[in-house]
């Protein structure tokens, strides 16, 4: 499998094509202003035209950064997130049939008493198509576009670059950790493809989201899915907007139970459907809510669900000084955090919540804000946050879609104070001290013995010995610095030559291999620059 999942450094062989043809492109969108350092970036549309230009990978990124409005302004965002809205062309049925049957290692026919050859939906990662199973299920089957991994892993390893070249370029660029932004987003994407990862997370959410009312989550057909394949129950229902226009009477109801099924799904269970969209969330015959597509998910441990509850609280209190700590505890890696500006920057949000009618609050305006404050205050912000973020700007757009002018807060205020009491709850709090004993005890058992062992060493001198991994690390920098030193010789000669050919004046063939040899040259110099960047 060809995917670059971590930012290691990739070979320039590899990405040097891309990275030419990316350059090109950035160049063409007038980005030239912006690479030459002149602080002059294009317009809005011009920069959305490029993501959508550079195929799967940048338009996937240029959703993501849609959801980082502490990066860009307003009218970025704006344009940029139209790019969830884009159309590509279906495969025709002969792809998706080689697809198939490939990674099921079964004809079609054999495995399907019938399959439409129209899509249902064709998205940027795969299709679906409407299916009956030779048992007479009714199906969707998610087929995945050809070629993607060796796409996604060229154009990541090239995005490792061009974050690089930005950094150095702007040093500005450098405290909003984009390398991390990267990784985190390579590894969602690498995610989002892998279909076997997706049913997993479908079986998952049926089993913990069993007992929760009003739910109903479509099953895997295991025998009809694989890494590229993913076969689920048809979903007999309709698009939660198109039901809305046609029941209205019903939907103050529907929004209450969506709210109070996304808050304990996120809040009790620690799982999260991130991309509650009208697409992906349908209304049964039977008046259930039916949530689709499991792409992208999100998980929180109890740590993060408790200080999320405390924000949301804290929030809704208008509690300054408690939304701050709260924030701070989703966050514990952060170093050099200005708290005195963070706590006054929060003040200004809350404020602005506080003086705005309670029934217009947003919880995904009020993360999004205080996504930007901490940014600006060295909070280095994890990518749940930023995934939960995104889900509750989806959700609430959904929401305001379906019914303008319902309360949906009160149903948030209703069940965050649900929560909040279940956390001071007895039996919680009995569960959470008996663990804290625990801790205190097997930190008292181990600590004598940690401290002779330490001790021990600091008596035999060992404490600070350089281990045999630093040799080896110290001797692959020097091997990495000859290679570097040979190469760069190896393009000065092609320079140079080319150079003493033109400077000859010499007619035909020859003056052509003096300019090849120098554009050569200048080329290799450059790789060999970007390359530099990693070391």
């Amino acid at each position: 499998m060809a995917r670059l999942t971590d930012l290691e450094k990739p070979s320039m062989l590899r990405v040097a094509p891309r990275l030419f043809y990316i350059l090109r492109v950035l160049v063409h969108h007038k980005f030239l202003g912006a690479l030459l350092g002149k602080r002059h970036w294009p317009p809005p549309q011009e920069v959305r035209e490029t993501f959508e230009e550079l195929g799967l990978t940048f338009l996937k990124f240029g959703q993501v950064l849609a959801m980082r409005r502490d990066l860009l302004p307003t009218a970025y965002i704006n344009e940029l997130e139209l790019l969830h809205d884009q159309q590509v062309p279906a495969m025709d049925i002969a792809a998706v049939r080689t697809t198939v049957e490939a990674a099921l290692g079964v004809p079609l026919d054999t495995l399907f008493a019938s399959f439409c050859p129209t899509p249902l939906a064709a998205a940027t990662i795969a299709q679906v198509h409407e299916a009956t199973t030779q048992s007479g299920r009714h199906v969707v089957v998610k087929v995945q576009r050809p070629g993607l991994d060796a796409l996604i892993a060229t154009d990541f390893a090239t995005l490792t670059y061009l974050v690089a070249l930005g950094e150095r370029f702007f040093p500005q660029l450098r405290a909003f950790d984009l390398p991390v932004m990267v990784h985190e987003f390579a590894t969602s994407l690498n995610r989002e493809t892998d279909f076997s990862r997706e049913a997993r997370a479908i079986v998952l959410f049926r089993s913990v989201l069993a007992d929760l009312p009003g739910l109903w989550i479509p099953d895997v057909v295991m025998e009809c899915s694989s890494r590229t394949v993913l076969t689920l129950e048809f979903a007999a229902g309709e698009r939660v907007d198109l039901y809305a226009k046609r029941h209205p009477e019903v939907i103050p109801q529907s929004i209450n139970t969506l709210v109070r099924l996304m808050l304990q799904m996120i809040f009790e269970e620690g799982l999260f459907h991130a991309d509650p969209h009208p697409g992906n969330v349908f209304v049964l015959p039977d008046g259930r809510l039916a949530l689709l597509d499991f792409g992208m998910t999100g998980e929180l441990d109890e740590a993060m669900r408790e200080a999320l509850t405390l924000l949301l609280e804290a929030i809704i209190k208008a509690d300054a000084r408690a939304a701050t700590e709260a924030y701070l505890e989703l966050a514990p890696a952060s170093d050099g955090v200005n708290r005195a500006a963070l706590l006054v920057d929060i003040k200004a949000v809350l404020y602005e919540i506080r003086r705005s009618n309670l029934a217009d609050v947003s919880v995904g305006d009020a993360f999004d804000a205080l996504l930007r404050a901490g940014s600006r205050n060295g909070v280095h912000n994890p990518g749940e946050f930023f995934l939960l973020t995104r889900t509750f700007v989806i959700l609430e757009a959904l929401l305001r879609q379906l019914a303008p002018h319902h309360d949906y807060m009160a149903s948030f205020r209703e069940e965050i104070a649900r929560l909040t009491e279940q956390q001071l709850s007895r039996a919680r709090v009995e569960r959470k001290t008996t663990s804290l004993v625990r801790e205190l005890g097997r930190l008292a058992n181990d600590a004598p013995g940690d401290t002779r062992r330490l001790l021990r060493r600091i008596a035999d001198g060992n404490l600070g010995r350089v281990q045999a991994p630093a040799v080896e690390a110290m001797g692959e920098r020097v091997s990495r610095n000859l290679e570097r030193l040979t190469n760069t010789l190896a393009v000065a000669a092609l320079i140079v030559g080319g150079a003493l050919l033109l400077i000859a004046r010499m007619d035909g063939w020859l003056h052509l291999l003096g300019q090849f040899m120098v554009v050569s040259g200048l080329v290799g110099m450059l790789i060999i620059g970007i390359s530099t960047l990693y070391e």
